[in-house]
């Protein structure tokens, strides 16, 4: 074999293997230490595409997004459909700070965990909305507020981060979930209130704030009925990542090939039938050194 064809034959090679080399899988399986699963994805393609325009991973921060900022998501909970988010505006029982507050987007495909508890802090009694009059014709208040909540905004008062400002209790209102109306609205500037402070666990420790777990947990569903489907299964079974794509984003799997096929990796419709149930990686062996052995014998 002289140096034309030696050089004809390896340049053959590399075009041949080069694909199998450089191409990876486009949806990744975790976002920073945050692992990701469906319906969840690390950018467009990938997940669901109704979650992709509120959960994004930007340099390995896995974030989630409404009109009223973009959050740090801390963990996910698969098992029972919980992403748990932090809010570096909201005060805790380590500082306080002033803050917008927080909301959902209308049509985002989350609502608040039953568990998640706002104080709002630092409230006007005399103009916030969520005072009302007991009687007309007097000075005399009473707040929409639960009644429940009075131990967390007292435990909470009683933080040194909080307590130097001296705030009367009446200032602080727990809002539960379903207090923040069909939107899921917690306009501070609206109601009057410097700051808020959520939370979704106590830890075992409830009259202990510094150990309360702060933040919001959003629950979320796969479908109207809750069924994981069935194509996301198998395709994450075959080590693929569910995503979408076409005019329609309809459903696609991510190889970790780089290819995308219709149902899994295990070279299914989009591959030839004689190879359908060949996993991908010796499906590309094979192709390959089908490649060299043509080109072997034509040389």
């Amino acid at each position: 074999m002289n140096f034309k064809k030696s050089s004809t034959f390896l340049s053959c090679i590399m075009f041949i293997l080069l694909p199998s080399l450089i191409t990876s899988q486009t949806c990744q399986k975790s976002c920073g230490n945050v692992p990701i699963k469906y319906p969840f994805g690390t950018g467009p393609g990938c997940g669901d595409p109704r979650f992709q325009p509120y959960v994004m991973c930007n340099n390995q921060q896995l974030s989630f997004k409404t009109h009223t900022g973009c959050y740090p998501v801390t963990s996910i909970d698969y098992n029972y459909q919980i992403m748990y988010i932090s809010d570096p505006s909201m005060s805790t029982c380590a500082c306080t700070q002033p803050s917008k507050g927080f909301s959902l987007d209308a049509n985002a495909p989350f609502t608040f965990h039953d568990e998640t508890v706002f104080a709002l802090l630092d409230c006007a009694t005399d103009s916030s909305p969520i005072y009302k009059s007991n009687n007309e014709g007097t000075n005399s208040t009473f707040p929409m507020c639960d009644s429940q909540g009075a131990p967390v905004c007292s435990l909470l008062y009683s933080c040194q981060a909080i307590s130097r400002l001296n705030l009367p209790i009446s200032t602080c209102c727990v809002y539960t979930p379903v207090d923040l109306g069909p939107a899921f609205e917690m306009d501070l500037e609206k109601l009057q209130c410097s700051s808020y402070s959520a939370l979704y666990g106590f830890s075992g420790e409830e009259l202990n704030p510094q150990a309360w777990k702060y933040g919001i947990a959003l629950k979320y569903k796969f479908n109207f009925n809750n069924d994981y489907p069935d194509m996301c299964a198998n395709c994450e079974k075959s080590n693929g990542v569910c995503g979408y794509g076409g005019p329609y984003s309809s459903f696609v799997c991510n190889c970790p090939s780089g290819f995308n096929t219709t149902n899994d990796c295990f070279l299914g419709s989009s591959w030839s039938n004689s190879f359908k149930n060949v996993p991908w990686h010796i499906g590309v062996l094979l192709i390959n050194a089908l490649g060299l052995f043509i080109v072997f014998v034509l040389m």
